[in-house]
């Protein structure tokens, strides 16, 4: 499996781009918002994913491991291949696809060349509790130090003493990647910290994907 290639951009073409890597040319596949960043005879490096078909290879390139997670992800939707995947990622981003889907915003993955609307209401059904996660895969942090933690502690050793206590501390490390996450969407410092704290203070064990929905959800317009 090749999971990441670092070269020089030989040549681009409408949805792939040639790298030299040593002398050994590779035909990465594309966003149109990721072509628009190489350019020949410039270095690049891109994390790559590789779809194995019955008679084709095919690799898919992409600058963050966000996004070449939302490309694996929206290829899981049925009825979503790899065209429409990049054509999604292209036209959104990662930050922009992972707000529209925890937000439920089916028109704005529709915008999307080729996606029509019963497409994109069944990316954003089968997606909206994988978005939280995606986000906090960009805060930048490590997120499974805690599970870890928790999976050491013998369940069945009763503390009594130790886990009593009058009310729980709030999870300092999930509202950091939080205020991250939602900061790499765009919003202000202030009314992400806002909502985050608002959300922590309503659910002070929640952990980075859940305060991330529930954040998101104060921060929605309404009406």
């Amino acid at each position: 499996m090749i999971g990441r290639i670092a070269g020089r951009v030989d040549y681009k073409g409408d949805d792939h781009a040639l790298i030299d890597v040593r002398g050994v040319g590779y035909v990465v596949y594309c966003s149109e918002r990721v072509l628009m960043t190489l350019a020949p005879g410039e270095a690049a490096a891109l994390y790559t994913d590789l779809l194995v078909r019955e008679d084709l290879l095919q690799l898919y390139g992409f600058p963050s491991l966000v996004e070449k997670e939302w490309f694996r992800l929206l290829m899981s939707v049925q009825g979503v291949g790899a065209k429409a995947s990049l054509a999604i990622l292209g036209t959104l981003g990662p930050d922009g696809v992972s707000r529209a889907i925890a937000l439920g915003d089916w028109n704005a993955i529709k915008a999307a060349k080729g996606i029509g609307p019963k497409t994109a209401q069944r990316v954003v059904n089968e997606l909206k509790d994988k978005a939280p996660m995606v986000m906090a895969m960009g805060a930048g942090q490590v997120t499974t130090a805690d599970d870890v933690v928790i999976e050491e502690t013998p369940a069945a050793t009763p503390a009594p003493a130790a886990r009593k206590s009058p009310a729980p501390k709030p999870n300092a490390s999930a509202q950091s990647e939080a205020l991250s996450a939602l900061g790499n969407l765009g919003y202000a410092p202030g009314e992400a910290a806002s909502a985050v704290a608002q959300a922590a203070g309503e659910d002070p064990e929640a952990e980075t994907p859940a305060l991330i929905r529930a954040a998101l959800k104060l921060l929605a317009p309404k009406g």
